[in-house]
């Protein structure tokens, strides 16, 4: 077996016992934090490198044989994830290691723990272990989003741990159900075994479906399970809610996984019904997130609902059910999540020198640095609206070519292409009372961290490399894509691992 599948769950878990143990010492938890961020990075490229080749690793712990022992798989998807992860979590915790971290020095261990879940569910075959990993991530997250205390942290603290415990609580009833009719959790099995499902479960069978996709709806943030984002983001510290840009994606990773394994084209009378539901989720989603960003009063709240924006715009492309939606979908899913990571820190610079206005969308003194952070800002804007030569344009682009012009295809490029607008119009407006509609006073605030300055400008410049690198990012999404809609090639190396 190869072991290193098992090293993106195993290095930030012994990483986040290392930095409790050395609670206090501030410096030392900085230097351990960044190395293992480092390491991940480079782990996870050798990984993406490894699932190129288009062939699916199993690694069996304790060497249980599936489908009745845990499993991680990595293919094409898992180890594209995982380094999309990496990427971020390494600039996020290069943020925080400037002097973003404070109070304390327990954000660290906290985002490796972060890391352990994510990973973990990026990688699990089966869906009971899909539910624990969640759990890990989310009790992370709960931690997160309330470090550095504060009414407003707690009220979006409170209200994000109910809907998560309410959407946990769904999970296992669901995954019960499947449980009780098909006696495996494997997904792959499940997979099989939803071919030969006897008519009379299929009812059952298609409940717990809706349960499983109401639960990722509700990590995705897609309509209407989205109005707990957008104040908890905005309330969390930068590089919490940089690090949260993907917790959404865990969501529609899921959806993915699930959609197109267990109940995919080979699933008989339950095959790809989950589609149906996802079209006008996505389209509403859509609208929403713009709606609110064109309304927001504060620049973390924008940037929140545009996260939205970019969950309905992959829900989009994934409800088309053909290769070429899901590929540009997958495409669309890098750019977004660097550049929504990257806005959430320059926010928090911008923020910083404004004084008691912070990130308030309004008239107020000029900034320190108002032609530096005024360019980064301009830059990221643009490629969030979606506008040429960035990768958001490309990634857009595809996934109007994949829906094509029939009748239904119409209100996702009418939507589309107004909400390319409507989002430049929404970040013209804020960019212009920020840096432009501004008094004669000069904020009296610190420079930005040349440190921190540099996370945010990595960031964008990953949104550089995968624009001018599109062709053989594409290449790989496309053949990723493939590979997700033959759920029998999963069966067939299971059972493959199994005999050996």
């Amino acid at each position: 077996m190869n072991h290193g599948i098992l090293a993106p769950i195993v290095l930030p878990l012994i990483t986040a016992i290392l930095l409790i143990l050395l609670s206090g010492r501030r410096s030392l938890i900085r230097s351990i934090s960044l190395l293992s961020a480092t390491a991940s990075l480079g782990i996870c490229v050798w990984l993406l490198m490894q699932a190129s080749d288009g062939q699916i690793r199993l690694y069996a712990p304790g060497n249980w044989q599936p489908p009745f022992g845990i499993l991680l798989v990595l293919d094409r998807l898992s180890a594209l994830m995982l380094l999309v992860t990496a990427v971020l979590a390494f600039f996020s915790i290069a943020y925080a290691v400037r002097g973003h971290d404070a109070p304390g020095d327990k954000l660290h261990a906290m985002v490796h723990f972060l890391l352990v879940g994510v990973n973990g569910a990026f990688l699990t075959g089966d869906l009971f272990n899909l539910f624990v990993f969640f759990e890990i991530l989310l009790i992370s997250s709960y931690g997160l989003l309330l470090h550095g205390r504060g009414v407003e942290r707690a009220r979006s603290g409170l209200h994000y741990v109910i809907v998560n415990l309410i959407g946990s609580a769904l999970f296992l009833m669901g995954v019960s159900a499947l449980y009780g009719i098909t006696g495996s959790l494997n997904m792959a099995d499940l997979g099989d075994k939803m071919a030969k499902l006897d008519p009379a479960d299929a009812p059952l069978a298609a409940t717990a479906g809706i349960l499983l996709l109401v639960v990722f709806g509700l990590k995705a943030a897609m309509a209407p399970f989205y109005f707990w984002l957008p104040r908890a983001y905005a309330a969390a510290s930068a590089p919490v809610a940089a690090m949260f840009a993907i917790m959404t994606k865990v969501g529609i990773y899921a959806i993915i996984r699930v959609y197109t394994q267990i109940f995919g084209e080979n699933a008989e009378t339950l095959a790809n019904f989950a589609w149906w539901w996802l079209w006008p989720i996505a389209l509403v989603t859509l609208v929403m997130g713009l709606l609110g960003a064109l309304s927001a009063r504060e620049l973390r709240v924008q940037i929140a609902y545009l996260v939205i924006v970019s969950v309905g715009t992959l829900l989009a492309g994934i409800a088309l059910n053909r290769e070429a939606g899901l590929a540009a979908s997958l495409y669309y899913l890098i750019h977004s999540t660097m550049i929504c990571g990257a806005m959430f820190l320059l926010a928090d610079l911008i923020l910083r020198q404004r004084g008691e206005l912070l990130d308030h969308i309004g008239e107020g003194p000029r900034l320190r640095q108002s032609a530096l952070l005024g360019v980064l800002f301009f830059i990221a804007a643009v490629a969030v609206a979606g506008l040429p030569p960035f990768s958001g344009f490309i990634g857009k682009l595809l996934l109007l070519n994949a829906a094509g012009v029939q009748a239904d295809a119409v209100v996702l490029w009418i939507i589309v292409l107004a909400g390319s607008l409507t989002t430049l119009i929404a970040l013209s407006r804020s960019g212009s009372m920020i840096f432009w509609q501004t008094t004669d006073q000069v904020e009296s605030a610190p420079a930005a961290d040349k440190g921190a300055l540099l996370a945010v400008i990595g960031l964008l410049g990953c949104v550089m490399v995968v624009t001018f690198a599109a062709g053989p990012i594409l290449d790989y999404t496309f053949k990723a894509a493939q590979q997700l809609r033959e759920p029998g090639v999963y069966l067939q190396a299971m059972q493959q691992f199994r005999v050996r």
